[in-house]
Parts: C-alpha cells; structure tokens; sequence
C-alpha cells in the first residue's frame, strides 16, 4: 500500500513542504530515499523501538520511503514521527484517511515519547500557507506553534498519543493562543536599568542617540569605567518590538534552536555577546548544516562585541558588509541560504594593550607606539561603518558615592520612541527603512539637508580630520537623528557639531 504523510524542511529562515511517500510491498528490506542525511537514516532503529513501545509489530516487509522534494537535503531526527506514522498507515495498522490533512513533525525516544525538534514556528506557518488543517508537533514545541493563528496545533507527548488521534479512538484539544494579548503582558520587562548607573552622562547621551537613529557605537575606556555594564543596558533603551518583529526574530531563534523549552514569541530585542574567540562561520552562519550565526541571531538587537581589538582580524572583516546590506548571503558548492541581519553593533576596548592610556590618575606602561598598534587591529573600513565613537572616562567618587537615583530606562526610552516616530513618518513610503541609520546616500541627500553654518562646521571637520566620504554620510545620519530628538524639523549647526564630536577616534592626536 501506497500513502503519504507530510513533514517540512528548514532552508534559511524559512520552510519548504517535504511529502514523505511510503510503499510496503513483499521481501524484507527498509530504504529511504530522497537525500536523507545520517539521522534520517538512522531512523529506522528509534522507530522500530518507539512502535514496539506502543504494542504494535515494526512491518516485517519492504519499506521503501520516498521523502520529495528529492534534490533538497532532509537534516535531522525531527522527521521520525511523520515517518512512523506514514510506515503505519502503508502497513494498515492506522487509518490514513486524516494523516494527509495535517502536517506531522517529531523526534521519537526508544520509549516512543516525543522530543523538541528546532525551526517549528517556519514550519506551521508553512503548514498554514499550504492550507493544512493543523500541524502535530512534541508537547514542547506546542506553545510555539500555537503563535502561528488559524491554525490547529496539536500538542502530543508520544507515539500512541498521534496514533490515537489518527484513528480517532481519542480527542484532543488544539492549543489555543491568544499571541497578540500574550504578546503585550510580556513586552516592556528588562532585567537591568540605566537608573543603576551614576555619573557617565556623555556616555548616556550618547547612547540615547545610537538607539533613536539604530546607530552603531564604539566605547573606548578603561578598565572599570562601565562600558560593559552599561552596553548590557542598551535593551532597555531601544523601542519595544513590534509584533511583525518579534514573529520575524523568533523564526531566527527558532531554526537555531535557541528558544527555550515552551517559549513563544520574543519579547525583548536579542542582545548577542559572543567571545572574541568566535570564527567566522559562528559570527556570521553557515556550516556543513546552515545554521544563522550571531550577527542573525542579534537581528533586530545589539550585537555586542567586548574587547573588539582582542578579535581575530578576518573575523571583523567578514562583518562589513553585512553592516551595510543588513542581510548576509552565505554561498557554498551544496547550498546558498540568506539570513537577515538588521543588528545594531555595540563593541568596547580599551585605548591600549595595558588599559589606562589617557587615564587621569593612572600612568600607561605601555611601550612606543603600542597604543597606534592596538587601535590599528581594527581596520580603518570597519570603523568608519561606526557611526558613533566616544570615550568613556572613569567615573567620578562623587557620582558613584551619591544617592540620588539617575535617569531611568523609561524615561530616556520615552524619548527614543518619540524620535523613531518622526522616522517611521519620514521613511512610511520607503521600503524596508525604518531609522536613520538605514537610510541610503540617495535618502541622505533628500531628508539632511545643512544650512550654511552646519556646512562650514562639517566642511571644516572633514578637513581638519581628513575623514572619508562614508564618514561623511555617518555624521549626517547622526546629525539628522540629534534634530529628531530635539523634535527640529531642520538640522542646525549645533546638531552638526554633537554629530562631529562622536568621531573620537578620527580626532588628530588621539593615541599618539
């Protein structure tokens, strides 16, 4: 007997509908067909234990599975179930009248419970696209799946669970989830707060202007002087994610399989610090099975990056043009796969290799022109794609010993969402822009406009630093962003000049 059951397989971000054929007919033998990796094959072993578990005899016959689209690789142990089911229903053991109406995914144990499987949330929303009628997934993956509406999730613990609801000996409820009211109790809650934070109101500043324009910055300070502390803030600066947002950064997480155990949505925006011992294939994807690296996983987040100097060279360079493009394209002879990765870069170092260069209490040891040296492992290409760069001094006994609270998260994040507000008026016709920072030279030249003022202090600083025409771009976009926080419809020279001084480092004499 002929029949088919229905999984899917992940390709980037998204899934591709996997029709899994199953033939019994006379002799012995099992094989599966279809570009199966060494998991799928495998296969045969788990299913033969978990439908012994549920009193019912493994086909003593030939099996031959056919999983299509046969040129796309199938990866993975999640495609036991729909096999174990289809191998039933060709054996006559379930019915296989409902099997073709819903899509089935899962990893079987040797007891025949069901295991977490990644990328579900891909996959029901391809189930739904595909017009199925619901989709069977582990319990654990249930919640996830539910987020996906118009859809029937059915959650199962085991084998026999699914077995039972084909042959509709047993009913089961679908899970029902209402994602947009979940989604609003659980946005807006962040574990750390900027009202923790004394002193440092530059760097503060500084901060509420990378995230109203989604611009990238650079800390350069000391030991001890907060860099970190206060990049591990940032979330709770940032505007909360949308819904479309969310949906579109769990997918991320979902096909690496970062979600944890009967999560749904995300609520909060990713913050990424991966160890500056990270490759290039961990930072940016890739892989003999692709997975999103940390710039995709940082999507719509802060990607933060401690130490950038202490990074390996090629390392950093493979970040530049995702940077500009925002989406990564990873090509290789056996498959090509693109990932988003729309991140706000946040990295810190110290100014040289013993840390207290410019320090005001401590002397730097360091030898002749170590400090030009340290700073130079960072390609000029790359920090001219900072747009922000401002030193953080130590801060002062007075602030940290006072007890007046500083500013909240709430407050400076109040202000950041009226200025994306002014962005998402401006750029409601462009497609894919939504902050300052996305605009491209083209939007530049329309929405930054300089009065003469503004251009003599720019002319004057691209001069007298010898800056480039990126840079050039960089600090309008800064500058446009300064005037949407002061709510000015024109950017005027004092916009320009805030703009201009977050380029520390282009600054003659700076770690001579």
């Amino acid at each position: 007997m002929l029949t088919k059951s229905f999984g899917a397989a992940v390709n980037g971000i998204d899934a591709i509908c996997v029709t899994i054929e199953v033939s019994i007919g006379g002799g012995v033998g099992f094989c599966i067909v279809g570009l199966p990796d060494t998991a799928v094959k495998e296969s045969s072993e788990r299913m033969k234990s978990a439908i012994f578990q549920c009193g019912i005899d493994f086909p003593r016959r030939n099996i031959v599975v056919n999983m299509s689209p046969a040129d796309i690789k199938k990866e993975g142990a999640a495609y036991d179930l729909p096999l174990a089911i289809g191998i039933l229903a060709a054996d006559e053991k379930i019915s296989a009248e409902r099997i073709g109406r819903f899509m089935i995914m899962g990893e079987l144990s040797l007891d025949g419970s069901l295991l977490p499987i990644k990328g579900v949330l891909p996959m029901a929303i391809k189930a739904r696209e595909m017009g199925f009628e619901g989709f069977i997934v582990p319990k654990a993956n249930e919640m996830e799946a539910a987020v996906v509406n118009n859809l029937d999730v059915y959650g199962m613990e085991n084998l026999k669970d699914v077995i039972d609801f084909c042959n509709g000996t047993r009913s089961f409820a679908p899970a029902i989830v209402n994602t947009r009211e979940e989604f609003a109790k659980a946005v807006g809650h962040y574990d750390y707060d900027f009202s923790e934070v004394k002193g440092q109101d530059n760097v503060k500043r500084a901060f509420e202007v990378a995230c109203a324009g989604g611009h990238n910055i650079l800390l350069v300070g000391s030991p001890g002087s907060g860099k970190s502390m206060m990049a591990k803030r940032l979330p709770s600066i940032l505007p909360p994610l949308t819904l479309q947002e969310a949906l579109e950064t769990t997918k991320i997480h979902s096909v690496a399989g970062k979600l944890p155990r009967g999560s749904m949505l995300m609520t909060q925006r990713p913050f990424r610090s991966p160890h500056h011992t990270v490759s290039p294939v961990a930072l940016v994807g890739g892989g003999n099975n692709p997975m999103p690296g940390e710039i995709s996983l940082a999507h719509n987040g802060i990607l933060f990056l401690d130490e950038l100097p202490e990074f390996n060279r090629q390392v950093l360079e493979v970040m530049r043009q995702p940077i500009e493009d925002r989406h990564i394209t990873i090509s290789r002879a056996k498959y090509t796969v693109d990932y988003p990765s729309s991140f706000m870069l946040v990295a810190s170092m110290n100014p040289c290799p013993c840390g207290y260069y410019g320090h005001p209490t401590k002397p730097c040891i360091c030898q002749p022109g170590a400090v030009q040296r340290y700073l130079g492992k960072i390609s000029g290409p790359l920090l001219d794609r900072i747009d922000i760069q401002v030193e953080v001094a130590p801060v002062e006994f007075d602030d940290i010993s006072s007890e007046t609270p500083a500013e909240s998260s709430a407050s400076i994040r109040e202000r950041v969402v009226r200025a994306r507000v002014i962005q998402a008026a401006r750029f409601h016709s462009e497609q894919g822009v939504h902050c300052n920072a996305q605009m491209s030279s083209k939007m530049i030249r329309k929405y930054c406009h300089l009065d003469n003022t503004g251009l003599a202090i720019l002319r004057d600083a691209m001069t007298r630093l010898n800056m480039s025409a990126r840079a050039y771009d960089r600090i309008l976009k800064v500058s446009r962003t300064i005037a949407d926080l002061a709510g000015s419809e024109h950017i005027l020279p004092a916009h320009v000049s805030e703009a201009v001084n977050y380029r520390n480092l282009d600054r003659t004499g700076w770690a001579k």
